[in-house]
């Protein structure tokens, strides 16, 4: 798909997979719409790039935030490509704690609320967007491309929310692209492993050493260009739909984490 002359959108634009995405698409001609809640960051890589990158302050969890967001890249060229990939907090533990006691459905809730129904906000509202634009040639408009994980598909322990929010990513894919196919827009999932990013506060080799050693070839963690070099080929590949593609290095997650 030839991104000259349109619009882009990066939800989750100043995290690490974010921002390497936004690069990309600039480098690809498209128009690019930083969206976060992190106005310094987002602000200061719209800087870096120049006209072509804009910030816009999106909140994941609200309807109107989103949309706004939109109506800011429609503004500037035919939406094609939109990638999903906002990080949040969500909750984490084991169905019991140690006393027997369960993790509340409170906490539950919250991370389905900020990895699941937020991705299906935003495939929405972008799906909307997109289906306002003229079609290309080949009848495309399009394309949507969200981020689950392998945790979806085998979570390790503690991970029962996280997992469960992220195989709903994964079990949204395939229906999503049904219904959007009359318009023409693919959607596709990326579900990555285990990625180095600064969040880990430590070296890429110590990283490496506490959560990586189970990953078969490249003998490493990946890197967030890798999941913006992937992103950006599904733009480019129009036959590329409906579907779910790891990206780990063959890992494959065990029951438990590796203690560091």
């Amino acid at each position: 798909m030839d991104l000259t002359g349109a619009s882009a959108v990066v939800i989750g634009g100043t995290g690490g997979f974010g921002s390497a995405t936004v690069r990309r698409l600039v480098a690809a001609g498209a128009t690019t719409v930083i969206a976060d809640v992190r106005d310094d960051a987002g602000k200061a890589l719209a800087d870096e790039l120049g006209e072509k990158a804009v910030y816009a302050h999106t909140d994941v969890t609200s309807d109107a935030s989103v949309a706004e967001t939109f109506r800011v890249a429609e503004d500037l060229g035919p939406v094609r490509a939109v990638v999903v990939v906002h990080g949040g907090g969500g909750a984490g533990g084991r169905l019991l704690g140690r006393d027997g006691t369960p993790v509340p459905t409170e906490l539950f809730a919250q991370s389905i609320d900020i990895f699941l129904n937020a991705t299906y906000r935003a495939l929405s509202i972008a799906a909307a967007s997109i289906a306002r634009s003229e079609p290309l040639d080949s009848g495309q408009r399009g394309v949507v491309v969200t981020t689950a994980s392998i945790a979806g598909l085998e979570g390790q322990v503690g991970q029962t929310a996280y997992g469960a929010a992220k195989a709903g990513v994964i079990g949204l894919t395939l229906p999503a692209a049904r219904d959007l196919a009359p318009v023409g827009i693919r959607v596709v999932t990326i579900a990555p492993g285990t990625f180095f990013t600064p969040a880990f506060g430590m070296s890429e080799e110590e990283a490496y050493q506490r959560f990586g050693t189970a990953i078969q070839n490249p003998k490493r963690m990946g890197r967030a260009d890798e999941y913006a070099a992937l992103a950006l080929h599904i733009v480019d590949n129009d036959y590329l739909n409906g579907e779910t593609i790891r990206l780990d290095g063959a890992l494959r997650f065990p029951a438990s984490p590796k203690k560091g």
